[in-house]
């Protein structure tokens, strides 16, 4: 098979599409011929040589992937060769087979197409586990979402409406506050030119957010625990604005709040499995019904990996890049 791999660290010229070994899928796990992968940030980073996957995981990038299962490892019951598939993957997505832990498999959706599916399995379960199962978002409460236009950001202005939340978003442009405006985002925050946290209490009359779910990190730490609710959960899962920030501990007990910090490709592979039978849960039927819905950008060959990452990289898209298999 073909995959993209990153013989040395680097820029978007870095990957490589090339001729590798197919994947035997193991005990418990199933081969998927992949359609689609999408691109997250962790494969820049991998790509950058900033994250390696984990132990025992796919060389190659990518955190998701459709496609139909071709072949079925030991000791797999419940799927069949020929099913049309969405999974969480640890790495792997970047190629045309992958195999995948029976765990992490989701069939596709109803009214969702296989390539399209492929933008589903990492927001919805990065959002699922963090802003509900972590955080216990709520009918009635605020949440804010940093960085609204982005894959995650469009799945979660979708799930907090389903649940009946009101939800804030911040973009950095008009058009893409635009666009969190469609998916239903009730308070739209420029946070080039606006200061999240005075609109977010304005528009709450002083309350703040009861759920936030940050991107950034340490340099929104500060302003997020000021824009954080009385009994207030802050949910981080990036450090797109650094590792290190200074957090006023006073600031925290005087609102009884809590912070989370949480990652996905790293978690064991049972807890995996539970986040991603939460998704199909809850998540899913909600797709099925045309409720929630994946946000794709725009799809670009596999082979050309390097073009797809230089667009996340520019940060113009809304929702996900899809990189489809040739």
């Amino acid at each position: 098979m073909h995959a993209i791999t990153i013989p040395e660290p680097g820029g978007p010229e870095a990957l490589v599409w090339d001729e590798v070994p197919d994947p035997v899928p193991g005990e418990g796990e199933v081969l998927v011929e992949v359609a689609a992968g999408a691109v997250n940030r962790a494969d820049i980073l991998q790509r950058q040589g900033r994250y390696d996957p984990p132990p025992g995981a796919s060389p190659y990038p990518g955190l998701e992937c459709s496609g139909r299962i071709a072949a079925l490892g030991p000791g797999v019951s419940g799927w069949s060769v020929g099913d049309e598939v969405c999974a969480l993957l640890s790495g792997g997505g970047y190629a045309e087979k992958v195999a995948v832990p029976v765990g992490q498999l989701l069939p596709v959706p109803e009214g969702v197409d296989l390539v399209r599916a492929a933008a589903l399995p990492e927001v919805t379960c990065t959002v699922w586990s963090n802003v509900f199962m972590v955080a216990h978002l709520r009918p009635g409460e605020t949440l804010l979402v940093h960085g609204g236009s982005s894959g995650i950001g469009t799945m979660a202005i979708q799930l907090g409406k389903a649940v009946g939340a009101r939800v804030a978003v911040t973009a950095g442009t008009k058009e893409k506050l635009d666009r969190c405006a469609e998916l239903g985002a009730d308070i739209l925050i420029n946070y080039r030119e606006q200061d999240f946290v005075a609109e977010l209490k304005a528009a709450t009359d002083g309350a703040g957010a009861d759920v936030i779910l940050d991107n950034m990190g340490a340099s929104y730490l500060d302003r997020n625990v000021r824009a954080l609710a009385v009994n207030g959960r802050l949910a981080i899962i990036g450090m797109q604005g650094g590792v290190k920030g200074e957090l006023n501990i006073g600031a925290l007990l005087g609102k009884r709040a809590a912070i989370s910090a949480t990652s996905l490709r790293a978690r064991p592979r049972d807890e995996k499995t539970a986040i991603v039978a939460a998704v199909r849960e809850h998540v899913w039927p909600l797709i099925d019904a045309g409720r929630v819905r994946p946000v794709v950008d725009r799809e670009i060959p596999l082979p050309d990996a390097a073009t797809a990452h230089r667009v996340v990289e520019e940060s113009g898209h809304v929702g996900k890049v899809l990189l489809v298999a040739p």
